[in-house]
């Protein structure tokens, strides 16, 4: 339910806060005082469009809060969670307006985009009146009254469930009939594809092994030609070693004769000779380690070329080739099973089909019969409303051949406002206060179901007499049983019925040459003055305080339900 309302600087209304409560909630004052202003903020805190004209004269820019207590499981909490905002206890739409004609958007003090705060004000409240006949004009609106008020929802999820398995079937089907029709014309191509894949037989990373191996293999080719020619050097033929040791060997038998003269040069040749065999042992190890065979330098390039060969010719990468054989044997294996699992997936989709249509004809029928509940249901409130000589209709048509998630039906409310009249679309027919006598009938028909949490009815008792007024309280109070209801009314016995009763009226502002809207909770002896204004106008008589006290008696005393 709404539970506060927080304005500042809109038009005439400078500051105002309300707090409300649940029942009915009725708003009376002068015409003019600024009952439409006060709507026109609470629209613009539910996403109706902004203009800097709104903005009080003085002010540069202007702001709307209002605060809702929503059931935990109410649908404004999903969208929340879709967009990404937290969804816990209260929710808070606020509205800033520049006069610049600037707008931004809150909830729960999270900006969002004003189509997001239209969509969450609209699960939160309805504003129902003699020019706002929104909920009257959208066919799939009535579709939806119809269902809520048969309590169909159960019905519509599951036909939703099996529409959209029989169109996941269909989609599966054709899909199923493009890939083989595919198949068929490249089955030649796809064969020796799949022949010259399959001998080619690459494996995932294996250009990447072979790659490094030619280059090790590349690079010990080099290596060992230079390591043989090293050792070649040191260890054979051409080696110092033999006349080093031979030169070694003469210098040590002329020590007696030299004394320690030689011994310096003796011990150099004896070192130069250890490291000379120390290089010959260390390039047999490189000779060993660096040893390559041509052969396999070949077979490793021939391979690495006929693996990119293979990726050019397909048009893909080397480690892709197994997955591409995989698939090309998977399309072959379409083609040559697939007529089976095409029969499979045809009896698949017909059964989802059949399924769906029984569904659908069973909602349809389950909706003919709310249908013509809803009917009576109305036609029941339509005398009491002055609307005796009316007749509501829920039109319903069926098409098979055009199936949905919501089913094969198309409903709409029609009305005839006289006999003999041609009936038609309710909004188009009923002139003003008939179709605000037509919505209160259809809501107190629909008692909490199919309704925002909040309904408010913007003068709905407009041109009718007291008798209608009083049938139009006493519906209004019985709505409220079950929702918020706020109304803007005229009608002292509208107002005598209310839980709550606020007054709207402009003022003389305090220290500016001006005025401004105030708006103010009525206690008892309040309440009872300002519905002897409505009854007697600007001179308050002791008759007119009498005839208060009798509507205000009288409602506390009618507050059953009216025989039907």
């Amino acid at each position: 339910m709404l539970s506060a309302l927080a304005i500042r600087d809109i038009v005439l209304i400078e500051t105002l806060d309300l707090v409300f409560e649940r029942g009915l909630t009725v708003l009376t004052g002068e015409t003019g005082a600024g009952k439409s202003i006060l709507l026109d903020a609470l629209s613009l805190a539910l996403g109706a469009r902004g203009d800097g004209a709104l903005v009080r004269h003085g002010a540069e820019q202007g702001q709307v809060t209002a605060v809702f207590e929503p059931p935990a499981d109410h649908p404004a909490f999903g969208l929340l969670r879709d967009n990404g905002l937290s969804s816990e206890g209260e929710m808070i739409l606020r509205r800033w307006q520049g006069r610049d004609g600037r707008s931004r958007a809150y909830i729960n003090d999270q900006p969002v985009g004003v189509a997001l705060l239209r969509q969450v004000g609209a699960t939160l409240i309805e504003i129902h009146g003699q020019h706002d006949d929104r909920a009257l004009v959208e066919a799939e609106a009535h579709r939806r009254l119809v269902d809520a008020f048969g309590g169909l929802a159960a019905d519509v999820a599951d036909v939703g469930a099996r529409h959209r398995a029989w169109r996941d079937a269909e989609a599966a089907l054709d899909g199923h009939r493009r890939r083989i029709a595919a198949a068929q014309a490249e089955a030649d191509y796809l064969r020796a594809a799949l022949d010259e894949l399959t001998q080619l037989g690459a494996k995932a990373g294996e250009e990447d092994a072979l790659a490094e191996l030619r280059h090790r293999l590349m690079r010990n080719e080099k290596v060992s030609e230079d390591v043989a020619d090293a050792l070649e050097a040191v260890a054979g033929g051409g080696s110092p070693v033999p006349s080093l040791a031979s030169l070694a060997r003469r210098l040590e038998r002329r020590r007696d004769v030299a004394g320690d003269l030689l011994t310096p040069a003796v011990a150099a040749i004896d070192r130069a000779l250890a490291a000379l065999e120390d290089a010959r042992a260390a390039l047999e190890t490189a000779q060993r380690e660096a040893a390559y065979d041509p052969r396999q330098l070949e077979r490793t390039e021939q391979r690495l070329f006929a693996l990119r060969g293979a990726a050019r010719k397909f048009d893909t990468a080397v480690d892709m080739l197994p997955e591409l054989a995989t698939r090309i044997a998977a399309d072959l294996d379409t083609l040559e099973s697939g007529e089976a699992k095409l029969g499979a997936m045809v009896k698949e989709a017909k059964a989802a089909r059949t399924a769906y249509d029984a569904a659908a004809a069973a909602l349809s029928q389950a909706r003919r019969k709310a249908a013509d509940q809803l009917e009576r249901a109305v036609a029941a409130e339509l005398p009491a409303l002055k609307l005796e000589a009316a007749a509501f209709t829920v039109e319903m048509i069926s098409a098979p051949d055009e199936p949905g998630e919501s089913g094969v039906d198309r409903v709409s409310f029609v009305v005839r406002t006289n006999p003999g009249s041609r009936p038609g679309p309710l909004a188009k027919v009923a002139s003003g206060g008939e179709l605000s006598r037509f919505l209160l009938a259809i809501k107190v028909a629909l008692a909490d179901r199919g309704s925002a949490p909040t309904l408010i009815f913007d003068e709905v008792d407009t041109a009718v007499g007291g008798a209608v007024s009083d049938a139009i309280g006493l519906r209004l109070s019985r709505l409220a049983e079950t929702v918020q209801v706020l109304s803007v009314t005229h009608a002292p016995q509208v107002a005598a019925r209310a839980d709550r009763h606020l007054s709207i009226a402009k003022e003389p502002h305090a220290v500016e040459d001006r005025v401004v809207t105030r708006v103010v909770a009525l206690d008892s002896g309040r309440r009872r003055e300002e519905i002897a204004r409505m009854l007697a106008g600007s001179v308050i008589t002791a008759e007119a305080r009498a005839a208060a006290d009798r509507l205000l008696d009288g409602a506390v005393k009618r507050r059953v339900r009216e025989p039907q």
